[in-house]
C-alpha cells in the first residue's frame, strides 16, 4: 500500500514540541510534506522500515539505467519518513544499475536516534543484488544564528535561457520530467574541444514534484554534465557516489544548478554542483566522482 502520511499545507515541516518517549511519534507526526515525492518516485512502504520502488523508464536516464540522482532521492525520501526528521546529508555509493521492469527493495536502518540528530543508511537492492548504499544524518536544532557565505552565479532569467535539446534516447525517461535551460552551458553540437573555464549553469524545473531533499538529490545529480562543458568534448560519465548537503528548502519554480568541475585525471572527474532557488537561497550542495567515458556516436 502506499504511504499514508497527512498532507502538510507545504513541503517544509510544521513547527511543535516534543520530549520524552513521544519525541519519535511527535516527530513523525510534526514533519510532514505532501505525498507528491512519494508518488513523484512510486515509493510503497511494505513494513517497518522496507520500501520498494519499481524501475520504472520515468525514473531512468537516456541510457536505459535508472538514474542515480532518483536512485539517492528515493531512499532519502525513505529515510526521511522512517527518521521523521529532515535531511541534512545523505551520501550514496552506487555499486551496481536497475533497469526496468526491476524493483528496487529498500531497507532502511536508524543505527542512532538522538535527541535531535539521527544517524542512519538504507540498501536499495534487486533480487539481493545491492545497487545503492546511503548512509545520512537527519535532524533540526535550534540556534540563533545563520548565514549564507556561497554567492550565486549572475545569469539570464529562465525564461530568457535556451531550453536543453532532448534527443530520442531521452524519450519517455525522467529527462521528460525536468524542463532545463541553458543559463551557462552548450549543447553537444557546440563543443568545439575548447576547455571551458570548469564552471556550468543550467535551470531546471521538475515538473510534477516539491522541494524536497528527495528531489534536490535528482538536480544534485548534474555534476557529470560539467564533464563535457569543462573539456568542450563529447564526453559524460556514471557516477560512483553522490553527496546531497540540504542547507535550506524554500518554494521556487525554478532550481539553478551550478556546475564546478575540480579535476578529470585518469579516466575519473570529481567536481560538485550548488543548487540555488531564484531568489539567491542556497538549497543544497552536492559532489561526486564519476568514471569518465566519451560519447558513444
Amino acid at each position: 500500500m502506499k504511504c499514508g502520511i497527512p498532507r502538510a499545507t507545504n513541503h517544509r515541516s510544521v513547527s511543535a514540541t516534543a520530549s520524552g518517549a513521544g519525541s519519535k511519534l511527535a516527530r513523525l507526526v510534526t514533519y510532514i510534506r505532501p505525498v507528491d515525492a512519494i508518488e513523484f518516485y512510486g515509493l510503497e512502504r511494505l513494513e517497518r522500515s522496507r520500501w520498494r520502488m519499481p524501475v520504472v523508464s520515468q525514473l531512468c536516464s537516456g541510457m536505459g539505467a535508472l538514474f542515480g540522482g532518483a536512485a539517492l532521492g528515493g531512499l532519502v525520501e525513505a529515510l526521511e519518513r522512517e527518521a521523521g526528521r529532515p535531511l541534512v546529508w545523505a551520501t550514496g555509493q552506487y555499486l551496481s544499475y536497475a533497469h526496468p521492469p526491476e524493483v528496487l527493495d529498500i531497507e532502511v536502518v536508524l543505527a542512532v536516534e538522538g535527541g535531535s540528530v539521527t544517524q542512519a543508511r538504507a540498501i536499495g537492492s534487486v533480487d539481493g543484488r545491492e545497487i545503492l548504499t546511503v548512509n545520512a544524518a537527519l535532524g533540526r536544532r535550534a540556534f540563533p544564528h545563520a548565514g549564507q557565505w556561497a554567492e550565486m552565479p549572475s545569469v539570464p532569467h529562465p525564461d530568457d535561457c535556451e531550453p536543453r535539446k532532448l534527443h530520442y534516447r531521452h524519450g519517455g525517461t525522467i529527462r521528460e520530467r525536468l524542463d532545463d535551460r541553458l543559463a551557462n552551458a552548450r549543447e553537444p553540437e557546440d563543443l568545439s574541444g575548447e576547455p571551458s573555464s570548469g564552471r556550468a549553469s543550467v535551470w531546471v524545473r521538475i515538473k510534477d514534484a516539491p522541494i524536497t531533499a528527495s528531489t534536490l538529490a535528482i538536480v544534485g545529480d548534474y555534476v557529470p554534465f560539467g564533464i563535457s562543458q569543462s573539456l568542450g568534448e563529447r564526453a559524460g560519465g556514471n557516477s560512483l557516489d553522490n553527496t546531497l548537503r540540504v542547507a535550506r528548502l524554500v518554494d521556487t519554480e525554478w532550481i539553478l544548478a551550478d556546475v564546478h568541475m575540480h579535476s578529470i585525471q585518469d579516466g575519473f572527474a570529481h567536481g560538485r554542483v550548488h543548487l540555488w532557488a531564484q531568489d539567491g537561497t542556497l538549497l543544497a550542495t552536492a559532489s561526486q566522482s564519476t568514471i569518465v567515458r566519451p560519447w558513444r556516436p
